[in-house]
C-alpha cells in the first residue's frame, strides 16, 4: 500500500478520498486553491498545499502545480478525485513520468474510452449494443446530416470528449441540424479544447442505468451492481438509488454482465461506471464509460458494504482486488439526493454566498457526504454540488420515506443562497417515482406539475 497520497481535488470527494486513506493508515497531502483555503476538507489532511487562485485552470486544472507539489511533499501516488484532471490521459502520463502512481486506468485506456466515439467502438467490438450513430466523429455539418437521415430523427450531436453532461444537444428535425451541430462544436472546443462531435439516435424519455465496476491489474473485474439515475436535470444527476427498480425480470442482470464483458474488452483497472440507456420496450444501449470515481457511489457502497474508494487505492498500488464477485451481495434499496446550491425555480441556475446555516440530516441508516458547514463560502467557480444525502433501508418504500424525513432535516441558508432540497422532495412525492415508472423526462414532468 502507498505510503502517502496527494488529493487532487477539492470538497466532498476530498474529503471522502483522506478519509479512506487515513482508515487504511495512508498518510495524506491535500491541494487546494486561495478560494479553499479555510475548507473543512484541510482539516482531515496531514498536510495542506495552496496551488493556485480560484479559477480552476490555475489550480486544479493546472498539472504543473500539482505535480510539484506532490514530488516536493514526496507522495507516492495522486488521487484526482472526480472532475478536474480525473480523466485526463495526459495528466495520468505525466503523472507516470514522475515516478508517481495515478489512481485511476492506465493513460491508453482513458484515451481510448474518454473519446466518446471511441468508446462506442470498443463497447461494439464487446458486443454490448449501441445506438445507431456516426461510426466515428463527423468531419462536417453535411456529414452530420447524412448520418441523421440515415438513423432517423431525433438525434443528438455529442462531443467526443464531453462529460457531466456537457456538450450536447438534441435536435429534431433537419432545418435545426447546421446551427446544432455549429453550436455544439464550438461548445466543445470550448470546454473541452476538443472540438470533435459525434452523431447518435436520440432516445425520448429513457431510463438511464448504470454499472459500477472493479477491476485490477491481476484480470479480476467484478460488477457491484446496477444503479438508476434517471432523475437529471440539464442531462445531470439529482437523485440516484440501487437496485434500479421497475426493470422487465433478468435485464439488470444482462446489463451488469455486458458491463464487465466491456471492462475485461479495454484491460480496465480500478473503478469505473459503464452506463447505459434503456427504452420503453426494455433494450438497453451502451452510451458511455466513466473513468473514475462517481459522485453517485455511496449509494452501491450502503447496498453492498464495499468502499470502492479503498478498492480504487488497493488497486492502484497493485495488489489484487480484497473481493470475488461471489463476495458482492447487494442488500435492501439505498438511495441518493445531491443537494445543490441551485435556484430550481430558475432553471436550477447555480447559486452563491455566505453559507449561515448548515444543519445536515442525522438518523439511522443515513450518511450525508459534505464540505458545508457555516462559514464556507460558495463560489460561481466551482461545481454547485453542497452535500449528498443518502439513506438505506430494506425496501423502496421504506428508503424512500427515510429520505423524506432526512431531507426535511436538512436546514441550509445564507444571504442569496437557494438548495434544490425542496425540489428533491417534489420528486420524491411525484407518483411515477414511487410507482418506479419513472424516466429522464421526469423532472420536466415535476416542473410542469408546479
Amino acid at each position: 500500500m502507498f505510503s502517502s497520497v496527494l488529493i487532487a481535488n477539492r470538497g466532498e470527494i476530498a474529503l471522502r478520498v483522506a478519509r479512506a486513506c487515513r482508515e487504511l493508515g495512508v498518510r495524506t497531502v491535500m491541494v487546494h486553491s486561495t478560494a479553499d483555503r479555510d475548507s473543512p476538507a484541510l482539516r482531515l489532511a496531514d498536510e495542506r498545499v495552496q496551488i493556485g487562485p480560484p479559477p480552476s485552470r490555475r489550480s486544479y486544472l493546472y498539472p504543473p502545480a500539482i505535480l510539484e507539489a506532490a514530488l516536493r511533499t514526496g507522495v507516492d501516488a495522486i488521487h484526482p478525485g472526480y472532475g478536474f484532471l480525473s480523466e485526463d490521459p495526459d495528466f495520468a502520463e505525466m503523472c507516470e513520468a514522475q515516478g508517481l502512481a495515478f489512481i485511476g486506468p492506465p493513460a491508453q485506456v482513458m484515451g481510448r474510452l474518454g473519446d466518446k466515439a471511441q468508446a462506442r467502438e470498443v463497447a461494439a467490438e464487446a458486443g454490448l449494443p449501441v445506438l445507431p450513430g456516426s461510426p466515428r466523429a463527423v468531419d462536417n455539418g453535411l456529414e452530420a446530416k447524412e448520418v441523421a437521415e440515415r438513423i432517423g430523427y431525433p438525434v443528438i450531436i455529442k462531443a467526443v470528449a464531453g462529460g457531466g453532461g456537457r456538450g450536447m444537444a438534441v435536435v429534431r428535425a433537419g432545418r435545426d441540424l447546421a446551427r446544432a451541430y455549429a453550436t455544439t462544436r464550438a461548445a466543445a472546443q470550448a470546454t473541452f479544447g476538443d472540438g470533435r462531435v459525434y452523431v447518435e439516435r436520440y432516445l425520448e424519455s429513457a431510463r438511464h442505468v448504470e454499472v459500477q465496476i472493479l477491476a485490477d491489474r491481476h484480470g479480476n473485474v467484478v460488477s457491484l451492481g446496477e444503479r438508476d439515475c434517471s432523475v437529471q436535470r440539464r442531462r445531470q444527476k439529482l437523485i440516484e438509488e440501487t437496485p434500479a427498480t421497475g426493470l422487465p425480470a433478468g435485464l439488470a442482470e444482462r446489463i451488469c454482465a455486458a458491463a464487465v464483458r466491456g471492462a475485461r474488452a479495454c484491460d480496465y483497472v480500478g473503478a469505473g461506471t459503464f452506463e447505459f440507456l434503456v427504452d420503453d420496450r426494455g433494450d438497453f444501449f451502451f452510451i458511455e464509460v466513466n473513468s473514475r470515481i462517481q459522485v453517485e457511489h455511496p449509494v452501491t457502497e450502503m447496498a453492498t458494504g464495499i468502499d470502492i474508494v479503498a478498492e480504487q487505492l488497493r488497486v492502484a498500488a497493485g495488489h489484487p482486488l480484497s473481493i470475488r464477485q461471489e463476495d458482492v451481495r447487494p442488500r435492501g434499496v439505498a438511495i441518493e439526493c445531491r443537494v445543490n446550491a441551485e435556484d430550481p425555480d430558475r432553471d436550477f441556475l447555480p447559486t452563491a454566498g455566505l453559507v449561515q446555516q448548515f444543519v445536515p440530516p442525522g438518523g439511522p441508516f443515513t450518511r450525508v457526504d459534505t464540505h458545508g458547514a457555516p462559514g464556507v463560502r460558495i463560489t460561481a467557480d466551482y461545481d454547485s454540488l453542497l452535500a449528498k444525502v443518502i439513506v438505506w433501508a430494506p425496501d423502496r418504500e421504506q428508503a424512500i420515506g427515510r429520505m423524506e424525513r432526512a431531507l426535511d432535516e436538512f436546514q441550509v441558508g445564507g444571504h442569496g443562497i437557494r438548495t434544490t432540497i425542496g425540489f428533491l422532495r417534489e420528486v420524491l412525492a411525484n407518483s411515477l417515482f414511487r410507482d418506479a415508472k419513472h424516466n429522464t423526462s421526469l423532472v420536466s414532468d415535476v416542473l410542469d406539475l408546479r
